[in-house]
Order: C-alpha cells, then sequence, then structure tokens
C-alpha cells in the first residue's frame, strides 16, 4: 500500500464514521491474512494461493482497521463481500468484521473493515459456543436458494440466482458451473465423463430430503474463523447465500481445524439428517474443484476419487 493510497483509504474511513481518522501506521500482513497476526498463515484465501494484500492501519488514538486490497477489476467482489458480512451482522448470532467503505483508490480496490483481534483462547468451550452459534445462524431461512446478488467463492464467480428446488441449485450453480469453468480451463476427459454421469443422477441424494434455504458463511474453513479475546467466535472472509446447511457443515471438515466439541454442540442445537454422511462429498466436490479452477491440477485426481465415490453410491 503507497502512502497515498493509505492516505486516501483513511479519508474514506472518516467519511464513513463521521470522524477523523488520522492515519499513523500501517503494518502490512503476510500473505493476505485477516486479522492475525502479520506471521500467520493466509486467511483471505483456500489453503493454498495469496488472493488479496491487507494492512492493518492505524491512527494516532490507536484505533485500528483492516484493509484488503486487489486490482480494481475485483471492486465488485469486494462490495459483495462487505453485503455478505452485513447480511451476517444483522442477525447478531456470531461476531463477524463489521464492513466500513470500499471501493477503488489510486487504481487498487480495497474493502476497509473494523479489526478484531484473534488471540482469544479457541478452548473446549469456545468450540461448543461456536457450534451453537453456527447452529443458530442456520435456524435463519429465507423463501428461496441463493441471494440477491451474485458473490466470489475465492475470486471464482459464485452465481445466487434464485431458485425454489435444492437439488437443481446445486446442480446447476454450483457443481456444474464449476465442471464447465474446468473444461473451459482444460480439464475435460474423464472429469468430465463423471462429473456429466454425477450431474445426471445427482437427485438420488435428496430422496426425501428438502432442506430450507438456511443462511451460510458459505466458505467456513479453519482460515476463516477464529477466537476474540472475550472468548467469542468469529467468522469472516464469506461467500454468502442461503442454501443447504449442511454445506457449512461438510466445509468444516474438509482442511480440519474444528473440534469434536464443535461438532457434538451443532448437533446438539441442530441435529443433521443421516444422509449427511455421503452428501458432504457431494458438497465438498464444489470446493475441490473452485481448487481445480483455481490453483491448478494437484487437486484434480482429489476431485475425480470423490466423483467416483458418489457415483459408487449411486450405481
Amino acid at each position: 500500500m503507497t502512502p497515498k493510497m493509505a492516505m486516501a483509504i483513511a479519508a474514506d474511513i472518516s467519511a464513513a464514521i463521521a470522524a477523523p481518522f488520522t492515519l499513523q501506521t500501517q503494518l502490512p500482513v503476510s500473505g493476505g491474512g485477516h486479522f492475525r497476526h502479520p506471521a500467520s498463515r493466509d486467511t483471505s484465501t483456500s489453503v493454498c494461493g495469496d488472493i488479496n494484500t491487507a494492512h492493518v492501519i492505524t491512527d494516532h488514538n490507536g484505533v485500528q482497521y483492516f484493509v484488503k486490497l486487489n486490482n480494481a477489476d475485483r471492486a465488485t467482489m469486494f462490495e459483495a463481500e462487505a453485503a455478505g458480512l452485513r447480511e451476517l451482522a444483522q442477525t447478531n448470532i456470531i461476531r463477524v468484521p463489521q464492513p466500513v467503505c470500499h471501493g477503488i483508490t489510486a487504481g487498487s480496490a480495497y474493502l476497509a473493515m473494523e479489526y478484531i483481534d484473534l488471540s482469544g483462547n479457541n478452548s473446549a468451550q469456545n468450540q461448543v459456543r461456536l457450534g451453537h452459534q453456527l447452529a443458530q445462524l442456520h435456524r435463519i431461512t429465507a423463501p428461496r436458494y441463493g441471494w440477491r446478488t451474485n458473490n466470489t467463492l475465492g475470486t471464482t464467480p459464485q452465481i445466487n440466482t434464485g431458485h425454489g428446488h435444492w437439488p437443481h441449485f446445486w446442480r446447476e450453480q454450483r457443481l456444474g458451473f464449476q465442471l464447465s469453468l474446468a473444461a473451459h480451463n482444460g480439464y475435460s476427459g474423464a472429469l468430465q465423463r463423471k462429473g456429466e454421469k454425477l450431474l445426471a443422477d445427482m437427485a438420488v441424494f435428496f430422496t426425501n430430503y428438502e432442506p430450507p434455504p438456511s443462511l451460510l458463511h458459505g466458505d467456513l474453513w479453519s482460515g476463516n474463523y477464529g477466537i476474540d479475546p472475550g472468548g467469542n467466535p468469529v467468522i469472516f472472509d464469506p461467500a454468502v447465500y442461503y442454501g443447504d446447511r449442511e454445506t457449512d457443515l461438510a466445509m468444516t471438515g474438509l482442511f480440519g481445524g474444528f473440534s469434536e466439541n464443535f461438532y457434538l454442540a451443532y448437533q446438539e442445537a441442530y441435529p443433521l439428517d443421516a444422509g449427511f454422511k455421503t452428501r458432504k462429498i457431494l458438497y465438498n466436490l464444489y470446493h475441490i474443484l473452485n481448487h481445480l479452477n483455481l490453483f491448478g491440477g494437484s487437486y484434480l485426481r482429489q476431485a475425480e476419487h470423490m466423483m467416483d465415490n458418489l457415483l459408487g453410491e449411486i450405481h
């Protein structure tokens, strides 16, 4: 972040909060990481590859904001992220960073938001609290699947056109979209053949199962949550939409980082359907295909293996 850019963003923050914010320092956060110590791992992307750069900016009174930066053509990505944070925040269930302002300055898109210290203890008690709060969040529902605007998963477009039928939504706007993108990126052959079979027969996973359109974080892996000093869970970097709550639960298990206390607490508050054991593979396939499209062929074999498991359940 150049001094000119930092000053311009500070001025935008001042206008947004209707109070002076005079820039004193700016601290780069390695890897675009969100809210953590600069030496920590990247948390504004998935488990590999950096998507954003980021800084913590501070004024002479010690007030801090977290600022994410990207190319100017990513401005709509930050706009949608801010809208998603507001959607989650208005429930008053799980703490999220409050977005302050976003826009384009000095040739870069930015999103400025509340800075939250995530140095809290990720204890068994706080994992229970996170499980209960996520279950409560998932009880917030909408009339249709999708959301009022499209957003992104990483930098991949995520289409959220409203629909009344969940299997159709997942087939067309999630798996089908990722498979089409994979074909465009040169991943043809077995991936596409297996994908076509899976999409054609996917309805078998939803026999006698019609999930309500629950409010979802949308990208809930271990890098996108933390604990504040008061023991409150905090979730961030969302890809918000309304869909099957099982998709959030599936994602928590994809890369680890959530304890057994979390899952027991969630089940206690909002028990899962027995079919989740199989559907979680279907739901995590979406994220693995997205990793394939974002980061390359190292995810190809994993995607095909997941398809094989699902097709084995069908035939």
